[in-house]
């Protein structure tokens, strides 16, 4: 299980929550978000994948922090269209491509037959006026009527109050998690505590 923190910017705790042994690191590289990565921070992670989060970028912008940020993962999390992503394969031929989904009913389901067989994964997030990062949750169960074969990341608002609801969900493309808003003590500062202790409870 895929166990991705979303959302991080600051050093010192980019080093604390790569020791808690995750897989994936979110960088968000979009200049709306109050968890936008302006500058390089002095230390990037060495032991898990670095994901870095678009939305709506231009292919030259993300080609650029693919470089200088050494990205295993692009996550696209706007309306990228699937000859762009085709594009992104195509000059980035060695990075995984996630591509992010808004959910709040079943027809939105629909959508993610587009990118089957375009995309690494899907992440299903919720859908809001802002853009990832809302620490709003959606009905999970909508996702039991997802019978793609895409694997996917769920996230929209999980938070420390989730273990025993995560524990009792289960679909068969669920590759991990997503974790963002709600482990923060401020935007992109994420509580090591809580985190250590959610993340415990999910071994």
């Amino acid at each position: 299980m895929i166990r991705k923190v979303c959302g991080m910017r600051e050093a010192e705790n980019i080093r604390e929550v790569e020791a808690l042994g995750i897989d994936w690191m979110g960088f968000i590289f979009w200049a709306h978000s109050p968890r936008n990565v302006a500058a390089k921070p002095d230390y990037l992670p060495a032991r898990c994948k670095r994901v870095g989060v678009f939305v709506n970028a231009g292919l030259p912008f993300i080609k650029e922090k693919a470089q200088e940020f050494t990205l295993d993962i692009v996550q696209l999390h706007g309306h990228e269209d699937e000859d762009f992503i085709r594009q992104v394969r195509r000059e980035l031929p060695a990075l995984s491509v996630v591509k992010a989904l808004n959910v709040a009913r079943e027809e939105d389901l629909e959508q993610s037959r587009r990118y089957e067989g375009l995309c690494d994964c899907l992440l299903f997030d919720t859908k809001a006026e802002k853009v990832g990062g809302n620490g709003k949750s959606f009905d999970w169960d909508i996702l039991r009527n997802y019978q793609g074969d895409t694997p996917f990341l769920l996230s929209g608002g999980i938070g420390p109050d989730d273990r025993e609801r995560l524990r009792r969900f289960h679909h068969p493309k669920m590759a991990g998690i997503d974790l963002n808003s709600r482990f923060e003590i401020r935007p992109a500062l994420k509580d090591i505590h809580l985190l250590k202790s959610f993340l415990h409870e999910q071994d």
